[in-house]
């Protein structure tokens, strides 16, 4: 296992309020992640990876403009998973890098960043491990903005429509595969 609070502590000051709010929404969608893995052993998820991917796959997020999740950065918000990656490719952490990258939405196709002028690079990001997959779909049911219980799959679904109906297919694929949580 990898020491995941080390390399946060890299990035945050511990005790702060973007380090507290980073580690416990980490911790939610870590706990939320291993709890649906311990419910579907045919699919052989490697739980010790899915719990320290969840926990470093939001570290990109210091780099950002999100003065509400206290981050004080100067790239958009949607752009931090890409530079979550970048993060963690410089420390060897490749494959949790591409959690980082890939948890966006439901995932993020080349076309759909083209079409809607997102300022992230021009690939897909789509999750397409199933270790990915399980992290992507456990981030949706918490806010960053405020620590609550995990919101119910319509609440996610509503927030997640906005994004477009390719959004809502992949989550409710992820559905399918992992289950209501």
């Amino acid at each position: 296992m990898i020491d995941y609070i080390s390399i946060i502590q890299k990035f945050y000051t511990p005790g702060s309020d973007g380090y507290n709010l980073l580690v416990e929404h980490s911790r939610q969608v870590a706990e939320l992640a291993s709890a649906i893995a311990s419910r579907h052993p045919e699919l052989n998820i490697d739980r010790d990876f899915v719990y320290e991917s969840a926990m470093l796959h939001d570290i990109g997020i210091f780099k950002t403009d999100a003065p509400s999740i206290h981050c004080h950065g100067n790239m958009p918000y949607i752009c931090h998973g890409y530079l979550g990656r970048e993060l963690l490719d410089s420390m060897g952490l490749h494959k949790h890098a591409l959690v980082c990258e890939h948890h966006t939405g439901a995932g993020l196709t080349k076309e759909e960043i083209e079409q809607q002028g997102l300022p992230l690079p021009h690939r897909d990001m789509l999750p397409t491990t199933v270790e990915e997959k399980l992290v992507c779909y456990a981030d949706k049911f918490f806010s960053k903005s405020r620590i609550c219980p995990a919101k119910p799959i319509e609440k996610v679904r509503q927030d997640m429509s906005r994004f477009g109906n390719g959004t809502i297919a992949r989550f409710d694929e992820l559905t399918k595969l992992f289950g209501t949580p």
